[in-house]
């Protein structure tokens, strides 16, 4: 058990940004046990309206999160989170989060919304 993460895309009409069904989905993207991206990912949600648990609940991400995201990173700026199944940050997860970034940006240039999903 323990925190795994994704980077999904879709090209499915959403109903919403947050707490979504998002039937036809490809992963591009996969962590295991990040818990300060999560951490990151979580204020995203509530942020944009989520009012669930965080676990299993999808937030999708547009080019501003993705520009506030790169911030983060760069800056070394992602909130320290911890939950019992999710390990630790090890730290030298920035140049793969970069690369996240990146992806996204590009799959969404290609006409796809791109969400944030996890289950622990």
């Amino acid at each position: 058990m323990g925190l795994d993460m994704y980077a999904m895309a879709t090209k499915e009409q959403l109903d919403d940004v947050v707490d979504f069904k998002a039937e036809d989905s490809q992963e591009f993207y996969y962590w295991r046990k990040h818990p300060n991206l999560h951490g990151w990912m979580e204020q995203l949600y509530y942020n944009k309206g989520g009012t669930q648990d965080f676990n299993c609940v999808p937030v999708a991400l547009n080019l501003s999160d993705l520009d506030r995201l790169e911030s983060d990173i760069k800056s070394y700026q992602l909130p320290a989170t911890e939950g019992f199944f999710f390990g630790q940050t090890q730290g030298d997860e920035q140049a793969g989060d970069l690369e996240l970034v990146a992806k996204a940006r590009d799959i969404i240039g290609q006409g796809y919304t791109v969400f944030y999903d996890s289950w622990w």
